[in-house]
Parts: C-alpha cells; structure tokens; sequence
C-alpha cells in the first residue's frame, strides 16, 4: 500500500515526497483512512510505529478540506503530556503543512507566558500543548476551545497516569461543540483508560496495531546483577565504554541519583549531558539539541523522557536504575529500536531490584537474561538469585496434601 491510496491533498504528497515516506505503517494504514472519514477513534500501537503521522495527514487533510472562514483560535487542538513530545509534535505538523498556509502553534509550560502571545492572539489552524499550561490560558480567557473542531489526545494513557485527569476533561468539556476526537495511545490497557475514552468518544472505532516484523523494533534484553552502588557503577562505566555504544539513554529513579550519576560519569572522562522533570525549556532543548546532534553520546534521564522521545539512532538503553513498574519498562526500552532498526536494552539489577525484574519478565513474556562481564563478576552467586524453584519429591509431596487437607 502506499500513501497515495489515502487520496490526500497535492500538498500533503509533496509534503510526504520530500520527507522520503511512500509506505504506511500498519498503524497508518489502519487509523488514517477511519480519521479522514471524520470518525472517532481509539488506537495504540507501539512506539517507534508511526503513531504521530496516523493523526497528523487527517487533520491538516480536514483543515485543507473545510477551508476557515473567520479568523479565530484553533480548530484542531492536540494534548501531549510532557513537554518533549509536544515539541516533536509541533515539529512533524509543521513539516507536513510546510506547503501549506496554515498556521502552527506550540504552548508548554517552562516557557515565559510573554513567548504565548502571538499564539494566542494571531489567527491559528492548529495548537499542540501540554494540559497545565493550557489551563491557565483558559481560566485568564487568553484561549477559548469552543472554536475547536477536532480533538487530539496523544499518549492519554500516560496523561492520566500523570494525574492529568482533571485538566484533561476540562478540555474535552470545553471543546464540547469539536466533531470528531482522537485518542491515541501505545497500550488500552487499564480501567481508568476505558473510563476517559466511553465519556470522550462517540462510537468510536478502535484500532490495535500488530506491526509487522519489519516494523517491529528488534530490542534486545539483558541484565548485569550489581552487588552494590559501586559495582553497579563500574559495569556502567565499562559498559558505556563499549564501542558499539553510539547513542544511549541512562535511565535512573530521581533527580538526586541523576545529579550524583552525571559528577560520576564526568570524574570517570565519560561526557554526558542530562534531563529531568521541573527543567527550564531552554535547557532542555539544549540537552537535546547536544544528544541528537551527536555532540554528546549519553544522555541521563529521569523518567520523563521514557515517553515521547524519538530520536533516531539510539543504539542503547540502559536503566541504571530499575523503574518502579514495568510498564514503564517498556516505555522505557522503546526509545531504542524505533521504525524497525535493532537497539539494545541492559537492565543493571541489585538484590532488592528482583521483584520487579519478576513483574517485567511477566509483563513481557520473556526472561530478562542474565549476563556477566569478565573482571566485573557479581561475588553473590547467580543461582540464589535464579535458581528454580524445585518440585517436592513423592513423600514431601503426600505430607504436603495431608496437611492441606487438614
């Protein structure tokens, strides 16, 4: 299949040409033609599959279609929940438009509220903006989203996993007069998700990509056990020392353990530059300006950028620290591995790390396999950690039946 069967707009082929995409995604091929129809829809798909486009082509599509008429706020409004994907988003809309005249704007938090003006006040097609900043806009009447014709809520699991649940239905309530709504997502997993979507959505159809194997990003798992904080850090040293280690995410826990991690790595000539939640834009931006650009190699993160990052060419993700669930895991591990490309996942797991290796191993379906390094060998032996539990013997196991019965 390719993207001219969508029949869309001379400029958004052009748009599509330049950019190299002939083939779409299965997630595309799915979602793009229900959108175009101007029908809800709920669809997940995994990272690194094309999500963004499966949005982006139906709704700069409707704008072309159904030309504006009055100058006003935005008629189609997309909700990221973190900064990063915001900016990626507004990235992708404005490649895609760029044969186009509509108009493009971005609002975050982290950045002065003068920087919003001219996208408040000037005539605008399409708004990307996080939830908290957007609130405030609409309490002070800077925004109205009753002009707001499409909907698009982007990574909502994680929006409402962030405690946005209240932000998010203040905009669904407010953009009460929008035609058609879009719920996107990597997983449908979860109570409160199929809440949201039942109150937001009208008849949807929903949408479940299964990429095919050449889509699918080909990651591949392991772990190095750590007897402590200072064996944990040689084998990441050694590790990120490796040649074939061109572009990694250094995952840890929290804004502490990222500032003693990046000193460590500085003292150990390994250069790094770092991410983490409550971060001013501009120094953001900069960090990953300096990462994708490959002035530097590593980056530390905080769990704000397990989701929403795609940049290319990651080769490795290393969770120096185990995060506290394994779905995160997965959102974790996905910023390498993306649009089909092998990527490499290394877990490095102390003794209290082993109960949520166990909810991972679970959640994926695969063992996390075990790995050492010669000179780096964990002292506590693997087998306490691993061994199987055995089955009770003929006699053991009568005694046990016994007693259960009693």
């Amino acid at each position: 299949m390719s993207f001219t069967e969508f029949q869309l707009d001379d400029a958004l082929n052009r748009a599509l040409e330049v950019a190299g995409f002939d083939q779409p995604t299965q997630i595309q091929q799915l979602a793009i033609p229900i959108a175009l129809e101007g029908r809800d829809l709920l669809a997940s798909a995994p990272t690194g599959t094309g999500k963004t486009l499966a949005f982006v082509l139906p709704a700069i599509q409707y704008l072309l279609d159904f030309p504006r008429r009055d100058p006003g706020f935005a008629r189609v409004l997309i909700m990221t929940p973190t900064r990063e994907l915001a900016y990626q988003v507004y990235d992708e809309f404005k490649q895609f438009s760029q044969f186009t005249t509509l108009n493009v704007g971005l609002i975050t938090g982290g950045i002065n509220y003068g920087s919003h003006k001219d996208t408040l006040e000037k005539n605008n097609d399409i708004l990307v903006a996080t939830p908290g900043r957007l609130i405030e806009y609409l309490d002070e009447e800077s925004f109205q989203a009753d002009e707001v014709e499409m909907l698009i809520l982007d990574e909502a699991d994680r929006m409402l996993d962030m405690g946005f649940v209240g932000e998010m239905n203040r905009i669904v309530l407010e953009a009460k007069r929008r035609r058609q709504t879009l719920l996107l997502s990597a997983t449908l997993e979860g109570a409160s998700l199929e809440r949201f979507a039942s109150n937001v959505l009208k008849e949807p159809e929903r949408v479940e990509a299964q990429p095919s194997r050449k889509e699918k990003a080909k990651i591949l798992q392991w772990c190095h056990l750590a007897d402590d904080a200072n064996h944990k850090l040689a084998l990441l040293i050694h590790l990120l020392k490796q040649p074939d280690v061109t572009k990694a995410i250094v995952f840890v826990k929290t804004r502490e353990r990222l500032a003693t991690l990046t000193g460590q790595l500085e003292t150990a000539g390994i250069r790094s530059c770092w991410l983490q939640g409550e971060m001013p834009q501009d120094k953001r931006l900069l960090a990953l300006a300096r990462f994708t650009n490959n002035q530097v190699r590593i980056l530390v993160a905080t769990d704000v950028a397990a989701r929403g990052l795609d940049i290319d060419d990651i080769s490795h993700v290393i969770n120096y620290d185990l995060p506290r669930t394994a779905d995160v895991y997965v959102h974790r591990i996905g910023r390498t591995g993306r649009a089909g490309k092998k990527g490499t996942a290394i877990s490095l797991v102390e003794a209290h790390d082993m109960a949520v290796v166990g909810k991972i191993e679970r959640y994926t379906e695969q063992p996390l396999k075990r790995r050492v390094i010669e000179g780096l060998r964990p002292k506590n032996k693997e087998a306490k950690v691993t061994k199987k539990v055995k089955k009770p013997g003929k006699l053991a196991a009568k005694k046990l039946a016994k007693k259960a019965k009693k």
